[in-house]
């Protein structure tokens, strides 16, 4: 990935404000749920990690540590595999669910994984989780392609 210091390329809330508003309206939709403000935020800041999002990175981790994710979950979550008692079984199973996504065109969603998330999350849940992981997906996407540079 080439990393750049130039200046923002464009600010898409004002360049396409109709595409930013859906973009809003999904995010309200993925927060209206049952799925929890630290779980949504430990969702963000792993899709971020993967796609190398500063701007992504530093929003989400403000945003999880005011829902209440715990500092250390936060700086274990790269190797959450590896601490399973640190995470609920529904935050490894949304994190599981994160990583495929994000990284789908390597092999897709996994039975196994997909099973996973069915037996901690309900229907109504499950299309939350999927909708809020292709969101942070898009907006890592926006951000970096625009170089949105990160709040002073």
């Amino acid at each position: 990935m080439s990393k750049s210091t130039s200046r923002q390329r464009m600010d898409l809330h004002t360049t396409a404000p109709d595409g930013y508003k859906a973009m809003i309206a999904l995010e309200n939709y993925v927060h209206s749920g049952t799925l929890g403000e630290a779980l949504i935020g430990l969702v963000k800041m792993r899709a971020s990690q993967i796609n190398g999002c500063a701007y992504c990175l530093a929003m989400h981790g403000e945003e999880a540590r005011k829902a209440g994710v715990p500092q250390r979950k936060l700086d274990v979550l790269p190797g959450w595999h590896e601490a399973p008692a640190l995470y609920s079984e529904r935050e490894q199973a949304a994190l599981a669910l994160t990583e495929e996504i994000t990284r789908i065109a390597e092999k897709g969603v996994s039975d196994a994984t997909w099973q996973r998330v069915r037996n901690v999350f309900d229907e109504a849940e499950t299309a939350q989780l999927i909708m809020g992981i292709g969101a942070i997906n898009v907006w890592n996407r926006m951000a970096i392609s625009t170089h949105m540079r990160l709040p002073d």
